[in-house]
């Protein structure tokens, strides 16, 4: 092997994946500098140009040359964009590594980029399966992943290391059989407004309204599974676990703001869009805060996700056939926000809801078809 003239340029109509050449050094330097390359990999910090050096003129060359590792330049717009590269590939599996400069993400490029090396792992190389793993909240990497068609994710606690601190690591793989396209949905969380009520995505700064809210009485005696008492680590906790519901396609959860100040004063959820048995169906869950009831603002929000729920993916929605809901037995306001929806009550389940003193109440079920008047 004579590097880097013997480098394979793999190619689409946007990305070309080439050898790094000594011109590369300063780009590279420049993108170790970022904060999140830094966060996320485990690259030297600092960073040191003469961390670039050794890595693109004595550790990516000795890679090609003992077969140990195989690293190319991603090219995006005629500029150095990143690096991507194969390591070990004993028994026929191995692991995919990149990083891309700040300037060349939200483009796609990684995505295309990852697509070319493991089919040339496959074509060429000949491996069976191609391992990714990324630090637990490396979303960034982990829809790059996705797109590209890995799965079967799984956490594994402490399985990352980074400059000698231990992270949760997530992995999932592909393997050669398997479609390099993405498995499942990756849901979005759509702005959806009326009434003077937004819709929107949870943010950080919605966590002392949210720990308001969860402190209720009302909401603590109807929703027993809460925390009690409701802490504002609780609710930062809730909103930092709301990308891995999107991520994992099982559902879409917005906070309820008022449409002029954009205060917090709810939440409407979506779930089990996973249902093992049926991947049509969905439930509906919320709760609201004490100052926003009696207005029907509840009502107004089930109604904007219904019809978001109801709306066929390729028009942007979830494609749900039949939405569930279920409210415990004396729980009228909840009730009340189904029955105007235009749901069915279709059910009583008997001592089906707990309640914090370790009785049962009844449980109401209510569903709504996709064909039914609303």
């Amino acid at each position: 092997m004579r590097f880097p003239e013997d480098v394979p340029v793999l190619a689409d109509d946007v990305v070309t994946l080439r050898a790094h050449t000594a011109d590369d050094i300063d780009a590279v330097y420049e993108m170790c500098q970022d904060p999140e390359m830094q966060r996320w990999t485990t690259i030297p910090v600092p960073y040191q140009r003469e961390h670039a050096v050794n890595f693109l003129t004595g550790i990516v060359p000795a890679g090609w040359r003992d077969g140990t590792m195989w690293a190319w330049a991603i090219e995006y717009d005629g500029q150095y964009a990143g690096t991507i590269d194969l390591r070990d590939g004993e028994g026929g599996v191995g692991e995919v590594g990149f990083g891309l400069a700040p300037a060349a993400r939200g483009a796609g490029v990684m995505t295309r980029a990852l697509k070319l090396v493991v089919r040339y792992a496959f074509d060429v190389l000949g491996w069976d399966r191609v391992i990714w793993r990324a630090f637990v909240g490396n979303w960034a990497s982990r829809r790059v992943a996705w797109k590209a068609g890995f799965r079967g994710l799984v956490v594994v606690p402490g399985g990352g290391r980074s400059r000698g601190v231990r992270h949760d690591e997530w992995i999932a793989t592909v393997g050669r059989d398997d479609e390099l396209e993405p498995s499942g949905h990756w849901w979005k969380v759509p702005v959806l407004e009326a009434g003077g009520i937004r819709l929107r995505a949870f943010r950080a700064t919605d966590a002392k309204r949210v720990a308001e809210a969860c402190n209720d009485e009302r909401t603590q005696f109807w929703l027993a599974g809460m925390p009690s008492p409701y802490q504002v680590t609780d609710a930062e906790a809730f909103i930092e676990g709301r990308p891995e519901v999107l991520a994992g396609g099982d559902g879409c959860v917005w906070a309820i703001a008022d449409a002029e100040s954009d205060e917090l004063v709810g939440c409407v959820s979506l779930f089990d869009m996973n249902n093992r048995i049926d991947k049509t169906i969905a439930e509906i869950g919320y709760w609201l805060h004490p100052e926003a009831r009696g207005r029907g603002v509840m009502s107004t929000a089930v109604r904007l996700v219904v019809e978001q729920a109801f709306t066929p993916v390729e028009d942007g929605g979830f494609g749900r056939r039949r939405l569930v809901l279920f409210a415990a037995e004396g729980n009228t306001a909840s009730a009340h926000v189904a029955e105007v929806n235009g749901f069915t009550h279709v059910s009583l389940e008997r001592s089906a809801s707990p309640r914090r003193d370790g009785t049962y109440a009844g449980l109401h079920g209510y569903d709504l078809l996709v064909t039914d008047p609303r």
